[in-house]
């Protein structure tokens, strides 16, 4: 690390801007390597194969401005219960990797983001890593704000967990905010880096305008022998 990590401990409260998109995806792709998924969560996905990938700015948060881009494979069996798992994460601010890893156990990366909104209509994403592209995106939004009421959403449905380091880690983020809907115009990813999403189907995006968010301290207990050897 290049600087003194901020002390970032949970909840935190944050504010932004952003894009969801959900796919359709095979079946194969979303349980092996190809998702990045932990061997401690290997074959414990379960339900359909939809996958959600996440591109957020961070105006506001404990460690400053960042950006993020996110990948959940889908649903998979915990101690605890069946929630979603961000298997494959890059954020741009190394406090935002430490913290995230330490009060959630989010698998975070460093990558340099290039962010342009509105050129021509289409706002780009581009990710890079040692000089090598991650990720290019280039989404086009719609002028038809919607509200977004994450209160609305039962706990079950916004609940994340994920294993890292022999714990396993279960939260549940809350959001509010202003919608509307877009469309991922193109998609190009380094499939040794980033899962493919060239390779499966958008069914589905989202501009989220603003949003309000608050990640709360996350139940925390130690994986059992087995599930802690394969992490």
């Amino acid at each position: 690390m290049s600087h003194t990590i901020t002390d970032a401990p949970a909840p935190w409260r944050l504010q932004g801007r952003g894009y969801i998109a959900a796919f359709r995806d095979g079946q194969r792709r979303l349980d092996d390597q190809a998702a990045f998924v932990p061997p401690s969560l290997q074959g414990k996905r379960r339900g359909a194969p939809w996958a959600y990938m996440m591109f957020v700015d961070y105006a506001t948060s404990p460690v400053g401005p960042y950006h993020e881009l996110l990948f959940i494979p889908g649903a998979f069996d915990f101690a605890q219960g069946r929630y979603l798992s961000i298997s494959r994460i890059f954020v741009s601010s190394e406090d935002s990797v430490v913290n995230g890893r330490r009060n959630w156990g989010i698998p975070k990366e460093l990558a340099q983001f290039s962010v342009q909104y509105g050129q021509e209509g289409v706002d780009r994403v581009q990710l890079s890593r040692g000089g090598k592209t991650i990720a290019d995106l280039r989404f086009k939004p719609w002028p038809l704000p919607l509200p977004m009421v994450g209160g609305l959403v039962p706990p079950r449905w916004r609940t994340l967990g994920q294993h890292h380091e022999g714990q396993e880690f279960i939260y549940s983020p809350l959001a509010n905010g202003i919608i509307s809907p877009a469309s991922l115009r193109d998609a190009r990813f380094d499939s040794a880096e980033f899962p493919d999403l060239s390779q499966a189907s958008c069914m589905a995006c989202v501009k989220v305008r603003r949003f309000w968010m608050t990640f709360p301290e996350a139940r925390i207990q130690a994986l059992n022998s087995e599930a802690a050897h394969a992490a």
